[in-house]
């Protein structure tokens, strides 16, 4: 079997880095024709060619207890893969977020001359800042989601491309609420919630009896509200099917979906959403949300102490304030959860008001990301490697 002319490495550590990684592949299939990707991915880069040689459901846990649980296995697998990549050296390295483990698999790689590059800027403008300096050691470039994100890097020297986020290109701009809930076959005047506890098992353990607690106080309220509950895989339906059973919720109007979270989102009139990139997905719906997130108290204290911002969701991040409420580890109880909910649901000024800054914030991160990503790794290829691929497309 001859040798692809050019072998790219990608490691993506979760969904949302699964379908930014999925944009990124064909976006170089598209100029790279004769391109081989490998390393760890999940179905949606495997739909697009990638060869998973691990899934990353492997390194899908966040908190620093849930890591210390999995640490011998997550660093067993990177000893393994690093071993693999330094015997046979891809082209180019892509870390696809993960940073606590793709950092120091890109060190190592760009010690051996192989470019590294870390697609999305670990979160250094809310905490861990000190990470920088390392960053800078183990990269060849930064591939930034956010406009505020650049000019951190470059005060530092390092090599640094503002592409957007994907999820600014393939969501509409426009408001889809009508079309969702037609798809759904949901009444337009019904009180529908959107429940997204997380992509994760270990956030379903922390979150799923609170969020379902929630719509019961919600019920209460509003007798005929529908709860939406689009759930990734089939281990997190079933802990979510596990909580109803243990919070005797059967009675409650819960419809689990499987995927469709933007039909989900779509279609509700105010979305209870886990602290990560459903919180963004949220955003570019233009939906009204409250934010809230549990883990360990071990996690908690460490990343309370190590914290610079007073948020912690996308949306407020990005609009530089609070535009919609959150609530985290010790106050995310179901009754301050409802009271937000409930509070949203009722000012329907307010969500317009919403809904005009996430237009803005959509706006901004719409930059045709997976293009302009592909072209600044091309950029990173060494010279022959690149001239020899392109004359071969």
């Amino acid at each position: 079997m001859s040798r692809a002319l050019v072998r790219i490495a990608i490691v993506a550590g979760e969904a949302s880095g699964d379908l930014l990684a999925s944009h990124l592949i064909a976006a170089l299939r598209a100029r790279l024709p004769h391109a081989e990707f490998f390393g760890i991915g999940g179905p949606k880069m495997q739909a697009q060619g990638f060869d998973a040689w691990y899934p990353l459901e492997k390194l899908a846990v966040r908190g620093y207890a849930e890591v210390l649980r999995h640490y011998r296995e997550i660093s067993g697998i990177r000893s393994q893969l690093r071993a693999r990549l330094q015997a046979d050296p891809p082209d180019i390295f892509i870390g696809v977020d993960a940073p606590d483990f793709n950092l120091a698999l890109e060190k190592s790689l760009k010690r051996r001359g192989i470019p590294a590059v870390h697609y999305v800027s670990p979160s250094i403008w809310a905490w861990r800042g000190e990470r920088i300096r390392k960053i800078g050691e183990s990269v060849t470039r930064i591939l930034a989601l956010f406009p505020f994100e650049p000019a951190l890097y470059e005060a530092r020297g390092i090599p640094v491309s503002y592409v957007g986020h994907p999820l600014a290109d393939v969501l509409p701009v426009e408001d889809g609420r009508v079309a969702a809930r037609e798809l759904l076959e949901i009444s337009p005047t019904r009180p529908v919630f959107a429940l997204l506890p997380g992509s994760r098992q270990s956030e379903l353990q922390y979150m799923a009896d609170t969020f379902i607690r929630t719509a019961r106080q919600l019920s209460a309220s509003l007798p005929d509200a529908l709860f939406l509950v689009p759930l990734a895989t089939r281990e997190t339906r079933l802990l979510f099917e596990q909580a109803i059973y243990r919070c005797e919720a059967r009675d409650l109007l819960i419809r689990m979906l499987f995927g469709h979270a933007h039909d989900a989102m779509a279609a509700a009139d105010v979305v209870l959403v886990a602290s990560g990139t459903a919180t963004l997905e949220a955003a570019l719906l233009k939906r009204p949300m409250v934010i809230a997130y549990r883990m360990s108290s071990f996690s908690y204290r460490m990343m309370k102490r190590m914290g610079y911002l007073p948020y912690v969701g996308l949306p407020n991040v990005l609009a530089g304030r609070f535009v919609v409420p959150e609530f985290i580890q010790d106050d995310a109880t179901p009754e301050n959860l409802a009271q937000a909910m409930l509070n949203l649901h009722a000012d329907r000024d307010n969500a317009a008001r919403i809904g005009e800054v996430f237009r803005d914030i959509h706006l901004q991160l719409r930059q045709n990301t997976a293009e302009k990503a592909a072209s600044a790794i091309l950029d990173c290829l060494p010279a022959e490697v690149r001239a020899h691929a392109l004359a071969a497309a």
